[in-house]
Parts: structure tokens; C-alpha cells; sequence
């Protein structure tokens, strides 16, 4: 569990800085209302505490590296990828935090995505005793339906369950890929076609959950009398922004949408709470309460590894969406523990 605290940008240069980022993982969130110079006019909470605090694995300040938060979070995932297993790594805060920036970056700064595909190739290439070949998936979940993002033209898409692949997207498009170049363009390509619409708090606000799947098969260069066959799937989401419809001024569509992206994302916390509790053994874990968790069953339960990234603002104006992201990020985090 990582956190990342952004820098101010250019429309909150004259507002206080609410967010600390201490040694140890520590976040430190000031209430605006009590720095100097700010106003309380709530007297219920005049007494209350200025500050509350909030522990994780780690924890990046404004100055903090693409690669450091590449190494931090999906560098781990890695190698139990290769071996088989599957992982997700999701991308979590409110609309504006930088979670599109962190997962995807730009040309100059390489966001994790693009750094976790390069060291993936360059690990593949490296391997002497087996062979391997990956193949990748790109989709959204919008409104509680999905879409391919890479063949837009098939309109809406079902949820199966296969014998042999298990939860998988009836008719969605599987690219083969063998260079970073080539995966590269693919994401480039998706991203053109998301969903996104413009809102108080962005401009090009993410409407939608993006989901990519990457599938890598490994199998010995000299098999045996039996070829064993490994597939592990990484699962990298940049997930709509989550905050109060009145943050955000939505209106008409725009509000129907906020609702299914905050009753994913509250189906995605359940089973993240349902999974922590005694390893998810015996305790039911509602997948089927979004599409988004359905999708992603495979990369959440069993020998899977999860990272999340809590992308926050510390502008003094989005304190309550700020707070939010941390309460969410704390309660994935004791599901964590309770799990190991």
C-alpha cells in the first residue's frame, strides 16, 4: 500500500498546502480550518483534533520520482508474474490527484504501466530456459458495462466464466506483443478511445475504470515428456476518480456516472475488506456486485498479489476528498494485515 502526495498545480498556487508526508509512511493531514490563518465556523468542531495521521508501506511526497513509485509498487509483482501467479496493481484517489499521470506518465516521465511492460520484456528477453509469450487485454468499465478499448466497434461486452480460462470477456480483442514499442502503441491506441468528460475539478476527467491485462504464458525451451504450461496475469487499473457529486457540480450524466463509479468502487473495498478477513477462507467475497470485481475475481482472491496506489491532493480545497482517499487506503491496508 503506497501513497502519493502531488504538487500544487496552477489553479491551487494561492491555497494552503493540508498534507505532510513523514518518515516511516506516515501521512500527516492538517485540517485547513485550524492552520494559521484559517476560520473554524463548524462549533461542533472547534474542539476537535487539527490534525489525523495515517500509516502505509510507503509514502511519496511532490518530489518523488515516476521510477520511485515504479519501484515501490508493480517492480514487485514482477517475478511472481513470470512464475505463474496473477497480480493487479490499482491506482485509487480523487479526480485531478494524478492517478492517470502515475499510471501512464508522459514521454519524459514513464508512468508505471510503461515502466512495468519494459522491465517485463527486458526479463523475458534475459530468460535462458524458458519461452514465453505475452498477449494483452484493454477495457473500461463505464457505467457498469464494458468496452474494449482497442476495438471499440463491438460495442458492449459480456462477462463469462470458462472451464479453462476462468473469468474472462466474451468478444474481447487479445493483441499478441513482443516489444515494449509495440504494447506501448496499444495503450496509446485505448486510451484515445476512454471515456472522459470535462468536470469542476478536470478538465479531461477519467469517466470510466481502465482496465489492462497483461497474459504471460511460460513454458520450458526443452520440455520433457509432459510440457507444463504457466500463464500469470498482471491487471493495471487506473480507476475513475472517486468524490462527492457536489465537488464536482455533476449534473444529468454526468451524475449518473459519479454513482456507478462510487458503487464500484465501494464493491471493490468490500471485497477487499472480505478477502482480508482470515485470508478470505470461508467468508464470502461479493464479486459479482460490480463488473469491475467480477473482471478482476482472478486478480484478487487465490495466490494473487495486489499493490495500490493512493494518488491524494493537498490542496486546502479538497480536504474531505483527501481524507476520503485515506480512509480507503487504511482499510485496504488492515485487510493487508489481516491477511499476512
Amino acid at each position: 500500500m503506497a501513497v502519493r502526495v502531488r504538487p500544487l498545480n496552477h489553479m491551487e498556487q494561492n491555497e494552503v498546502n493540508c498534507v505532510r508526508v513523514m518518515e516511516g509512511g506516515m501521512v500527516v493531514v492538517l485540517d485547513p480550518n485550524k492552520m494559521e490563518g484559517g476560520q473554524e465556523e463548524d462549533y461542533l468542531r472547534q474542539n476537535r483534533s487539527r490534525e489525523k495521521r495515517y500509516a502505509f508501506d510507503h509514502a511519496f511526497d511532490e518530489n518523488a520520482s515516476q521510477h520511485d513509485i515504479y519501484m515501490a509498487t508493480t517492480e514487485k509483482l514482477l517475478g511472481g508474474i513470470m512464475d505463474g501467479f496473477n497480480a493487479s496493481c490499482f491506482a485509487y484517489g480523487a479526480t485531478g490527484a494524478g492517478k492517470t499521470y502515475t499510471m501512464l506518465g508522459n514521454t519524459s516521465q514513464p508512468g508505471c504501466m510503461v515502466l512495468t511492460v519494459g522491465e517485463l520484456f527486458k526479463r523475458i528477453t534475459s530468460a535462458d530456459s524458458k519461452a514465453y509469450r505475452v498477449y494483452l487485454t484493454y477495457l473500461e468499465v463505464y457505467n457498469e458495462n464494458i468496452r474494449d478499448l482497442l476495438n471499440p466497434t463491438t460495442g458492449y461486452l459480456d462477462l463469462r466464466e470458462d472451464p479453462v480460462k476462468g473469468i474472462c470477456v466474451a468478444g474481447i480483442t487479445e493483441f499478441t506483443t513482443a516489444t515494449v514499442e509495440e504494447t506501448m502503441e496499444l495503450l496509446h491506441r485505448g486510451n484515445l478511445n476512454r471515456s472522459v468528460e470535462p468536470t469542476k475539478k478536470n478538465e479531461t476527467s477519467s469517466r470510466s475504470h481502465a482496465v489492462m491485462q497483461i497474459m504471460v504464458e511460460g513454458k520450458d525451451k526443452t520440455p520433457g515428456l509432459s510440457e507444463s504450461v504457466r500463464v500469470g496475469k498482471l491487471s493495471m487499473i487506473d480507476l475513475a476518480g472517486s468524490e462527492r457529486a457536489s465537488a464536482t457540480d455533476n449534473r444529468g450524466a454526468r451524475l449518473v456516472e459519479g454513482a456507478n463509479i462510487n458503487r464500484s468502487l465501494l464493491a471493490l473495498g468490500n471485497c477487499i475488506s472480505s478477502l482480508g478477513q482470515q485470508g478470505g477462507k470461508g467468508k464470502f467475497v461479493p464479486y459479482r456486485n460490480s463488473k469491475l470485481t467480477r473482471v478482476l475475481q482472478e486478480s484478487l482472491g487465490g495466490n494473487s498479489l495486489t499493490a495500490m496506489l493512493a494518488a491524494l491532493s493537498p490542496a486546502a480545497s479538497n480536504y474531505d476528498e483527501t481524507l476520503s482517499t485515506l480512509r480507503y487506503a487504511a482499510r485496504a491496508k488492515r485487510s493487508e494485515e489481516h491477511t499476512s
